[in-house]
């Protein structure tokens, strides 16, 4: 199965890049995953939408669909900046449709006194949205700026790492994330996913 994991921040100085890096080495100790790790800051997805569905897409998000599409997992790295998540992994997010449906998204969140969790609450009611399945196992590290947790990193050894708190909740989220990718790339290879017609009230 195919896992992306996604870092959400753009800003200077993130700690969410080294935090994707970590998790996707302790994946890679797996049999059951095959893994991309794909940065925001890289794709350079537009912040401007068009109302026009029927309007050909930039380039840069027809470069990353397909990545998207053959997916059968994510991981959303993300840190809380104001209680919420970043400008950067919500236009990502909205840019796609059929990419995120009938597939499983679990959560390593890291920032602010809540550790990022008050941002992954957010994103599992815009992913239920997207008709995605959020996993309810996280991965949150406590850290109050990107830099900061950066600097910490950098200045311990590997007997000190920060990560070695979250190593029994990493292989707890991934157990938990395959049990769902493999049920759900059966089902949707057994019957497509469509997402139910929209409805008015009174119609």
């Amino acid at each position: 199965m195919r896992l992306v994991i996604i870092v959400g921040s753009v800003r200077h100085g993130r700690f969410g890049l080294v935090a994707a890096e970590w998790l996707a080495s302790q994946a890679g100790l797996r049999t059951d995953f095959d893994i991309d790790v794909i940065d925001l800051d890289t794709v350079w997805l537009p912040d401007v939408m068009f109302m026009d569905p029927a309007e050909c897409k930039p380039q840069a998000v027809q470069d990353l669909a397909p990545w998207l599409a053959e997916a059968d997992a994510f991981v959303v790295v993300t840190p809380e900046y104001k209680r919420s998540f970043p400008a950067s992994l919500k236009s990502a997010i909205d840019w796609y449709d059929e990419e995120w449906r009938a597939k499983p998204v679990a959560f390593l969140s890291y920032g602010g006194a809540s550790s990022g969790l008050c941002a992954v609450a957010q994103l599992r009611q815009i992913f239920a949205e997207a008709h995605a399945v959020t996993v309810r196992e996280t991965v949150s590290f406590h850290a109050h700026h990107d830099q900061d947790r950066l600097d910490r990193y950098n200045g311990l050894d590997t007997a000190g790492c920060p990560f070695n708190t979250g190593l029994d909740a990493a292989r707890a989220m991934l157990d938990r994330l395959g049990w769902w990718a493999r049920a759900l790339r059966r089902a949707r290879e057994t019957e497509p996913y469509e997402p139910a017609t929209q409805h008015c009230l009174g119609e």
